[in-house]
């Protein structure tokens, strides 16, 4: 029998190896295309089935004017024969999601095949319409993952946002998502960092905090938004013989411009605002490239006095923001409130 290792150098004998690697990569590329492909239409037909699934329960209901009393023991029938009859995926909660489904996007046009039937999942548990189409846009424009939605959900992005905002804003949130245009649009507040683990002990350093969030720094950027990408932390400055250290550095790649982050483990001083405007004038002067937009810098601590804040920030010309930030995750009850409140101040 022929030596396999000697046919494959008389392989090589007779053709290049680059023209070979090329084959195997037009291969390779071909059959990666062919299981996306596959995988995006079974996408399309399993949010499809569901999203009929859906229309066939509502339009039952209707026919029959099954009143809603009744509704939640034709939902546990159909769990039982539809599970007999075509096994796993017909679960009461599963059919009750379907039937939602339809109910929120009654055009089928207007279902995303970008998004997965485990997004939809997620997005119908959102309260009320507003909340829901402002997730459903967010993930679609920056493409999240299951994973990725959940925490900003459970996050309460969408409250957090719109109350930094007006009603118009509110609205504009809910219709398009969150666009990034301005300096403005990369910052919130407050700024929700659950998953550093520091909740659980009573004292920490700034110095243990920044090293939390490098460790964790894909939930970071998931928590800053669309754009951040980390250059370095404890970036040196060079100054008149001295060396001063920005805690976090990182680059928008949308707003083309360095943004810089200082952590403050307590409420922020007007020092702090001052030796911010000292890195962003470095940065202008020394670091940025001519096709570089000004540099961005945020301070953030646990508190902030307004009054303060307001004379600290008086007259800096830099693009300078505070914002605080909390270690464990919001009640949502709380901002729902706060929102409704903002809302029907401004109808009244």
């Amino acid at each position: 029998m022929a030596n396999t290792n000697n046919m494959n150098n008389d392989i090589f004998a007779v053709v290049p190896v680059s023209e070979y690697e090329t084959l195997v990569g037009q291969i390779d590329n071909l059959w990666t295309v062919a299981r996306n492909h596959a995988m995006d239409a079974v996408n399309t037909e399993l949010l499809d089935a569901n999203w009929q699934t859906g229309r066939y329960i509502v339009e039952f209901e209707q026919n029959g004017k099954i009143r809603a009393e009744y509704g939640k023991y034709l939902i546990t029938r159909l769990a039982r024969d539809l599970t007999v009859r075509c096994g796993k995926g017909f679960s009461r909660s599963n059919l009750i999601y379907m039937r939602k489904f339809y109910i929120c996007f009654p055009k089928s046009e207007t279902v995303s095949h970008q998004l997965t039937w485990s997004h939809y999942f997620e997005l119908l548990k959102c309260e009320n319409e507003m909340e829901m189409r402002f997730y459903l846009h967010e993930a679609i424009n920056q493409k999240w993952k299951v994973r990725e939605l959940k925490r900003q959900i459970k996050s309460s992005l969408f409250h957090r946002l719109a109350l930094s905002t007006d009603k118009a804003g509110v609205l504009a949130l809910a219709r398009h998502g969150h666009p990034v245009l301005t300096a403005d649009d990369i910052v919130h507040d407050p700024y929700v960092l659950e998953f550093t683990g520091l909740p659980h002990k009573k004292r920490y350093k700034e110095s243990e905090l920044e090293r939390a969030l490098k460790d964790n720094m894909e939930n970071f950027l998931l928590e800053l938004g669309r754009g951040f990408a980390f250059i370095g932390r404890q970036y040196v400055v060079p100054i008149g013989g001295r060396q001063f250290k920005v805690d976090l550095v990182f680059y928008h790649c949308i707003l083309k411009c360095y943004v810089l982050i200082d952590l403050k483990r307590n409420e922020i001083s007007h020092g702090d605002i001052g030796q911010m405007n000292l890195y962003l004038n470095y940065f202008k002067n020394e670091v940025c490239m001519p096709d570089d937009n000004p540099p961005i810098g945020i301070v953030l601590g646990t508190k902030r006095d307004e009054v303060l804040m307001e004379y600290a920030l008086e007259g800096i010309t830099n693009q300078l923001f505070v914002a605080r930030y909390q270690l464990y995750l919001p009640k949502k009850e709380e901002l729902q409130a706060q929102l409704d409140k903002v809302l029907n101040e401004v109808e009244g």
